[in-house]
């Protein structure tokens, strides 16, 4: 049967939430810590209401025979950082089969082109084969990951090599810490990732640390070696990660928010020893797993996130039309 596509409207919704909802009903199959709740249909259709609230919004469904079998959903960030832009967040589609994807994809595009939004993105369940093969073959490719994982088992300290000391930060430690922060970007720049994203100066780094590292929301860590504070990384609730929100939520889970290493001190396993001390204080602070999430072409982080035991819950694909 021939698929017919048009904007998004109202009476659809009910039909979308409920794709939704049996899409994320069958991806907790393969990753049961992401949030239940999503299964529901009630909770995926405020999802994509919330979405056609959002910037530059504008959807579209297709029918086939009379039935929903597939929406697609764009809203927009920040041009300063993204240049005219396009994203499909994870409660941003759904369909019954690839072909669908394909056909919605054709009309959105056509759109988007026309309003010369060419940097697009799409977050996709990282155990649907099918479906990221279907964007896979529209010319997107990975660019990030998000991923999850349990928390380690009560008997499981912090067990660094013996060179190495993690402990808590404190505020002598903020000079060396807004040097870490800019380790980071500083590699992102480079290759393989070549990011476009600006650089801070570090007098603002550093002042954004003087104002948050009284806040409670954040536990900073900080990696010894010899004397010297060679690592950091930050432990926070996930919720107050605005990277994972919605359907990559899982109901409970600490975040690993930040980790870093001076490039000198490479080769330490200062990288695993911060991201246990991550997952242990996770597990200590109540939370039920944790996550965390990292450009695929960060080989490094892609290396020692994957070590540790992070399962990919949802790829963000990219495409740049130029």
């Amino acid at each position: 049967m021939p698929i017919d596509i048009r904007p998004i409207e109202p009476t659809d919704h009910p039909e979308a939430a409920a794709l939704l909802a049996d899409r994320h009903r069958r991806h907790r199959l393969v990753e049961p810590l992401l949030d239940p709740a999503y299964e529901a249909p009630a909770a995926a259709l405020a999802e994509i209401a919330l979405l056609l609230a959002g910037d530059e919004a504008a959807g579209w469904a297709a029918r086939r025979d009379g039935a929903l079998v597939g929406y697609l959903i764009g809203t927009s960030k920040t041009d300063a950082t993204w240049g005219r832009n396009v994203w499909v967040d994870p409660a941003g589609h759904a369909a019954a089969d690839p072909s669908v994807v394909r056909a919605l994809y054709a009309v959105a595009a056509d759109a988007w082109a026309r309003e010369e939004r060419f940097n697009q993105h799409v977050l996709v369940p990282a155990s649907d084969v099918d479906l990221v093969d279907a964007w896979f073959a529209l010319d997107f490719g990975q660019q990030h990951l998000h991923a999850v994982r349990e928390n380690p088992p009560a008997d499981l300290g912090v067990v660094p090599r013996t060179e190495l000391r993690i402990r808590r930060a404190t505020r002598a430690d903020i000079p060396v810490l807004a040097e870490l922060e800019l380790v980071l970007p500083q590699h992102m720049v480079g290759a393989p990732v070549f990011s476009k994203l600006p650089l801070q100066p570090i007098e603002e780094v550093r002042e954004e640390i003087e104002g948050d590292f009284d806040d409670p929301r954040y536990t900073w860590l900080v990696a010894e070696h010899e004397g010297n504070v060679v690592g950091d990384a930050i432990g926070l609730s996930v919720e107050h990660s605005s990277g994972n929100s919605s359907l990559i939520r899982p109901a409970s889970a600490g975040f690993l928010g930040y980790a870093a290493v001076l490039p000198e001190a490479r080769g330490l396993g200062v990288g695993r020893a911060l991201g246990e001390a991550v997952m242990a204080w996770s597990r200590d602070a109540g939370y039920g797993a944790v996550t965390t999430d990292w450009r695929s072409t960060n080989t490094e982080a892609d290396r020692t996130w994957r070590a540790l035991g992070f399962r990919p819950t949802f790829r963000r694909l990219h495409r740049m039309i130029a």
